[in-house]
């Protein structure tokens, strides 16, 4: 009977049926010590069909829990949605004169590192320290972890270098921490000195990578791996995706899409909702929606509609994403503050203010905060549809500061309809709050360029030579064959720069020749 209790604990699918066993339990007079409640403890805490509150009612019944319980309870804290709750449950632990093992300390890292809470995993670690654990691996493991989560990567490399005995996750762990503090230099290097790698190892610098926004270098890497490291996983290919669609690389896009099937990944729903985002932002929306009609159980989660909407919203294909909004209410999603986001920029791309609104004030009937993402958007449509007196309104009556990208929406709708005056008035405010940024002096120089305020214009760009702030020069790129080439004006970087410079001016001097002999021929008429 117990063995078949046990093997139905492992099944639980759901909170009702967790219930329903834990009824059976009661009626069979089992006891609390018995290990069977315990196995009941762990499903209640940790498991998908659990729920922790309920866990940790199971677990006050206990006459006399041991570690093992208290344990269960401060790791399904610390993976919820309170994890400060792992702190109180492990003070009184302490005040019961329960000594914690090497377990109880990783899951108090983990909280502090979702909370945020450097001052937290401080105090863990110490405590560990009092308690003789200073060499325990999977106590420092954890402990670089949270120092690296909370930006705190000098004490996590602390924490490294203390240790007489490194294996592979704490090397990973030490890579992830400077990768998520956005030092790719020193990633770079413990990924270099790292004695074996594994496919976390790759991923982590990928992912690095992409985060901070160096998308060549993250495919340059990826690269490497196909050759010389393992196969890639789920991660990697998620983070890789998002590299190629911020590049605009289609053709290395659909290469890594090729990668996955041929390497026989499962498309999960993260990856479909990866494939869907990079297919529309490099232009594909048919093979975006390829995708994202692929599958139609898989259409279940509203990060794949996010994609789906978005993407059409950025081609233009308004009424498309507006359509798609509607069907995902059909079939019963619940829209999100990002799905609210799309829906606020394809209103923009359309010039659909009155519908824009309607979205806007959905927000607060749902429950939900308007961000200050969508403050901006927002403005960005009244800006673009002309109302740039009503954006300015807006924009004061916001429970927020405005933020640079906001008021750069704003100033956008100020220089394409000529509002020059309140042009001024925000370009100045950009100045204030973004005084190291190039586009800010350069937007209001172009504003007062506009109405022929030469005086004006000169003075913002010698301000901006005093500050010691250089104009970022624009680039473009092609994709050709699957490489992805970029160039500046004047740009001779390329090895084939001299005959690419002699073919442009041979294509300006037949286009100058066509337009002579256009010009000719309607002068002779």
């Amino acid at each position: 009977m117990f063995q078949a209790l046990f093997n139905v604990l492992d099944r639980c699918k759901s909170f009702s049926e967790l219930k329903q066993i834990h009824a059976l339990v009661i009626t069979l007079g089992l006891r609390h010590d018995d290990p069977l409640f315990s196995k009941l403890l762990s499903v209640a805490a940790l498991s998908d069909a659990g729920n922790i509150d309920y866990a940790h009612r199971l677990f006050s019944r206990l006459p006399a829990p041991g570690v093992f319980d208290w344990n269960t309870i401060i790791r399904g804290y610390s993976g919820s949605k309170n994890p400060n709750k792992s702190f109180s449950v492990f003070i009184k632990m302490l005040r019961a004169g329960v000594f914690p093992d090497y377990l109880t300390y990783p899951f108090l890292a983990k909280a502090s590192a979702r909370l945020l809470k450097p001052e937290l995993g401080g105090a863990v670690h110490g405590h560990a320290l009092k308690n003789g654990f200073e060499l325990d691996k999977f106590i420092n493991n954890s402990l670089i972890h949270m120092y690296g989560s909370c930006g705190d990567i000098v004490y996590a490399r602390r924490v490294f270098d203390g240790m007489p005995m490194k294996n592979i996750v704490s090397w990973n762990t030490m890579l992830d921490g400077y990768a998520k503090c956005g030092d790719m230099a020193l990633a770079r290097q413990v990924f270099e000195l790292m004695s074996q790698r594994d496919v976390v190892s790759w991923s982590s610098l990928i992912d690095g990578y992409v985060k901070s926004g160096d998308y060549k270098e993250a495919l340059a890497v990826f690269e490497e791996m196909r050759v010389l490291g393992p196969k890639a996983n789920e991660v990697t290919m998620v983070s890789v995706l998002c590299a190629c669609a911020h590049l605009g690389a289609l053709d290395q896009g659909r290469s890594m899409h090729c990668y996955v099937i041929d390497n026989g990944l499962p498309i999960t729903l993260v990856l479909r909702t990866s494939l869907v985002d990079m297919y529309a932002k490099c232009g594909a929306i048919d093979e975006a929606l390829d995708i994202f009609h692929g599958v139609s159980n898989a259409k279940t989660d509203v990060l794949l509609w996010n994609a789906m909407i978005g993407g059409l919203a950025i081609h233009g294909l308004v009424d498309e994403s507006l359509e798609l909004f509607t069907e995902l209410q059909l079939v019963g999603i619940v829209p999100d503050e990002i799905t609210y986001l799309c829906l606020l920029s394809a209103c923009a791309h359309g010039g659909l203010v009155k519908e824009a609104w309607n979205f806007f004030e959905s927000l607060g009937k749902h429950g939900m905060t308007p961000k200050s993402e969508h403050y901006a958007c927002m403005v960005d449509v009244l800006a673009r549809a002309g109302q740039v007196a009503e954006a300015y309104r807006f924009l004061l009556e916001m429970p927020m500061e405005p933020t640079a990208s906001l008021l750069g929406a704003l100033l956008n709708g100020c220089l394409i309809h000529g509002k020059s005056d309140l042009a001024e008035i925000v370009g100045r405010r950009l100045i204030e709050l973004d005084p190291d940024h190039d586009g800010r002096y350069i937007g209001l120089s172009n504003a007062y360029a506009a109405v022929k305020r030469w005086k004006e214009a000169r003075t913002m760009r010698e301000a901006m030579e005093r500050r010691g702030v250089k104009k970022s020069a624009g680039s473009s790129s092609v994709e050709i064959s699957g490489a992805l080439y970029s160039f500046i004006a004047h740009d001779e970087t390329h090895p084939n720069s001299e005959q690419i410079y002699r073919m442009l001016e041979f294509i300006i001097s037949q286009v100058k020749l066509d337009v002579h002999k256009d010009i000719q021929e309607y002068l002779s008429l």
